[in-house]
Parts: structure tokens; sequence; C-alpha cells
């Protein structure tokens, strides 16, 4: 049953044209496929009176196979396409207003055809489904590795993460393209460019170095390497709490799982839920009573997930070491299943004390952090825009 927070809706309109309203509300919203989902960075959008879409976003597939990416727009102007179709080893290049705001991730093991007509009115993707459209029309279904912008907020800077906070679905990394921006270029790029790798069939030696041969990386070299947080196989294969794995391997011959079950072979791809996305309860989505950062702190979930993606968000509240921030301008390239290592990055500026070039924004700028509040997170959509009605109604 829907549960109403605020409705802006005229006094005098009567009882039957309201119901006539909600009833075309209703008709209007189940063609929208799913519409859930808030923003997990919490700056709000500053707005621009009409920005030109000249603001380059580029998706990569460098997976095995096809990816159908899927864009969410939540402010601006968003791209011409919300999803497509991309295969391995190709890019697609868009482009999105400079005030926009969104997320990108990436959709598994679709059976859309090759018209991208779907195969039927299920759902049509492993992971990321946003229902029976290759053009998706709302956020994807957890669990989701995401990629999350806003592009116009607060002191003329443009914030981008890797949330992990509705699960883990994909590799994902983040390159930041200057853009012709001399003040963007002038950043150094192993301080912009973070990467997630929590899957074993992507991930790359524990000494990892990309850099031989005068190589680059995430659009890094060997004079700003990144640095990555070493994993090994066996623990990038066991992160996963056992009660959130999407698909959990078999049990043994004797159908009960040992415990301790570190030696029950998991697969390669293994997507995660977190714990806020599987129970939906407070605590773990830092709702209700836990709703504030003094109020909610990281679980069994977002640990495991921190300490393999350090500088993704693992929870509502892990905003301190999970933003990126750089001046407005920039444009940005999502790479699915980047390879090599996840990379430490604001750990490491915060360390060395040079935090500026990170782009991270200054504490006194983190007042305005609401943890769910500013726009939208995989947790549900707070405000859906029924253009027909004129309404915005609040979920």
């Amino acid at each position: 049953m829907l549960s109403w927070r605020r409705c802006i809706i005229d006094q005098s309109i009567s009882i039957m044209a309201m119901q006539n309203m909600l009833f075309t509300f209703l008709i209007a919203l189940s063609s929208l496929g799913y519409c859930y989902g808030e923003h997990h960075m919490k700056w709000k959008v500053e707005k621009r009176q009409n920005a030109p879409a000249n603001i380059p976003l580029i998706v990569t597939n460098q997976c095995r196979e096809t990816i159908h990416p899927g864009i969410l727009t939540q402010a601006g102007t968003g791209p011409s396409e919300s999803g497509f179709k991309l295969p391995s080893g190709e890019s697609h290049r868009l482009h999105v207003s400079q005030d926009w705001q969104g997320r990108v991730w990436g959709r598994t093991n679709c059976s859309f055809n090759d018209a991208g007509e779907s195969t039927g009115n299920g759902r049509q993707c492993t992971t990321g489904d946003c229902g029976p459209f290759l053009q998706c029309r709302g956020a994807g279904e957890n669990p989701t590795t995401l990629a999350e912008f806003t592009l116009a907020g607060a002191h003329d800077l443009s914030y981008y993460d890797i949330s992990l906070v509705d699960g883990y679905n994909l590799p994902l990394a983040i390159v930041l393209l200057a853009n012709s921006r001399s003040d963007v270029d002038d950043i150094p790029p192993n301080q912009t460019n973070p990467s997630c790798v929590a899957s074993v069939g992507n991930l790359g030696p524990a000494n990892y170095n990309p850099y031989g041969n005068s190589q680059k990386f995430l659009g890094t070299n060997a004079s700003y390497p990144l640095p990555f947080n070493p994993a090994t196989a066996s623990k990038v294969s066991q992160w996963c709490p056992w009660d959130l794995q999407v698909a959990p391997p078999a049990a043994p011959g004797d159908g009960v799982y040992p415990y301790p079950d570190s030696n029950v072979a998991r697969p390669a791809f293994s997507p995660c839920y977190s714990a806020c996305a599987k129970y939906n309860e407070p605590a773990y989505c830092c709702t209700g009573k836990y709703d504030g950062p003094s109020k909610c702190s990281s679980n069994y979930y977002s640990k495991a997930a921190k300490a393999m993606c350090p500088d993704a968000y693992s929870f509502a509240y892990d905003d301190q070491d999970s933003t990126f921030s750089v001046p407005e301008g920039a444009g940005f390239q999502v790479v699915l299943c980047p390879g090599g290592l996840s990379t430490n990055i604001l750990a490491t500026s915060k360390g060395s004390g040079d935090v500026q070039h990170s782009g991270r924004a200054a504490d006194a700028g983190r007042n305005v952090f609401m943890a769910g509040k500013a726009l939208t997170d995989g947790m549900a959509l707070k405000a859906i825009a029924i253009g027909s009605l004129g309404l915005a109604f609040m979920m």
C-alpha cells in the first residue's frame, strides 16, 4: 500500500476529482517501470538556466560479456538514451547538461532481442533490471553498483562517487575527463579516478602494476600511479556475507553447509545485496530513529564492502570517505569491469595531507549532506514527477 508523505493538491478539488486523478496517476506510474532510487551523494543541485547539454558522459564496457547500461536522470538534462546495448570492448559517448544529476549502472545477462525490444513483460536482466524496457524509465533493481553524479553541486563543484549502498553487481570505475578545463586538467589523475573491483573474474594480482612499458590505466600513468587496495582472489571471493548473496552456491552433497563456510566454492560472478536492500531495516538503511550521522554506523555488509572497495559508498552516511569533487565543467567516463584492483585514493590522500588535490569537499561544506534526503538512492524514490497531472507525489 502506498504511503503518501506529501501531496500538493488544491483543496477545492472534489473527492471524485481526487479519485480520478489518483487513478490516472496509478495508470501513469504503472508505465514507468522500476522507479525507486535515492542519490547517496547529499549535495543539493544548484539550478542553472537553460544549461546546455555539452558535458561528455562516456560509458565503456571492458567486461567479457555484453552489458546493457542504464542511466537515470534526477535533475538537469540527461543523455539522449537512458539504456542501450554495449558489446564487450566498446564505448558509447553521450552528453548531459552542466546541471545534470543522475546515476549510471550496468544491467547483466539481458534478454532483449536485436532490435532492443522486450521478449516479455517481466524481468529482462539478471541484475540491474529496470523492467521490460531497453530505455530505462527508472532506477535499476538491486543489487547494482552505481556511478553517481551531481554536476552542479555546492561551491561550484561537481561531485561523484561509486556507490555500493544498494549492493554490488559489477566492477566499476570512474575516470575524470578534463573537457578542455585547465583547472581540472591540473589535478593529478591518481586522485580523481576511483575504481571498485570486487569480483574474482576481473581481479588483478596482489602486486598489480599496469604501468609497465609506459602504459596508462584509467587515465593514470607511472608518474601518477593509482594507490591500489591489495586483495587476494581468496578474500575477494568470500567478501559478500553469506545471507546477502543473490545466488549462494549449492549445498554440499549432504545438504548441510559447513561452518565456517570459507571452503565452499563461490562462483566468480556473485552479485551481493546490501543489508539495507535485502532486509530494509532502519538500522541498516539509516532511516527512522537511525537517520543521522551520529545515529547510523557501518553494518556487517558495509564493513565487508568497504574492505573490498575503500573509495566506494558502503552505507548512507559514508560520504566523508566516499565522495570526490572537482571544479564544474568536467566530463566523466564510467568503465564497467575495469580490471586490476580497487583503489584507495581518499584514505591515501588524507594520510598524506594532500586532500586538496583529491577534490574532496572541505568539512565546512559537509553540513548540506542529509543522508538519503537530497534527491535519489536505491532505497525509495522520494519524488516522481507526473507531467500529465502537474503534481509531485512524495513516496
